[in-house]
């Protein structure tokens, strides 16, 4: 089955009606399938779907890929966000400054020497899962920094206190947020 579309969303109060009548199929996808374009696989009941969406345009939990109301079924993408690296700075305020701020910088260049993507929130700075959870904490060990922890979490404790464009950051898309499917402003 060839999708070149997103027909709506689940959370939407008009599919949220019509999938509670159906019988609903799901598109299995990490945070980093959503974020393709092209895509080929296969959902929970077997069904090939052939992923060729617009150039821009990313899955999102809930989205209905396939309506067929003739046989009363529905194909809807079901996003799974990964772990998140929570790095806790709080305890760099209490540091003297010429501390902290070496501690601010070696961590922003073990961050951005290992090309991770990152949040910074208060005093808590959110990494995704790029790679395995042990070579992350690793990076983290060894640059022993004063001052600062870390810790990791599901994806879905942290998408709650993040605005759309930081939630897009880190899970590329794959956030539940209600939206349109016009291609999406660079942020």
């Amino acid at each position: 089955m060839l999708v070149e579309s997103v027909l709506g969303n689940a959370n939407e109060p008009t599919w949220e009606t019509r999938l509670g009548a159906v019988r609903v199929d799901r598109l299995m996808l990490d945070q980093w399938e959503a974020q393709k374009n092209r895509l080929r696989k296969h959902t929970v009941d077997g069904v090939e779907v052939a992923l060729s969406l617009g150039r821009g345009n990313r899955l999102r939990d809930g989205d209905v890929l396939h309506w067929d109301e003739a046989r009363a079924t529905a194909i809807v993408a079901h996003v799974e966000l990964g772990e998140v690296m929570v790095v806790d700075l709080g305890r760099l305020a209490k540091e003297p400054a010429e501390l902290g701020l070496r501690s601010a910088v070696e961590l922003g260049h073990a961050i951005g020497n290992q090309h991770w993507p990152a949040v910074v929130k208060g005093t808590r700075m959110y990494v995704p899962l790029t790679v395995d959870r042990k070579v992350m904490d690793s990076v983290m060990r060894t640059h022993d920094l004063s001052g600062i922890s870390h810790s990791f979490v599901p994806g879905t404790e942290v998408i709650a206190y993040l605005a759309p464009h930081e939630s897009r950051r880190l899970f590329g898309g794959a956030d539940s947020t209600p939206h349109t499917h016009l291609p999406e402003p660079v942020d």
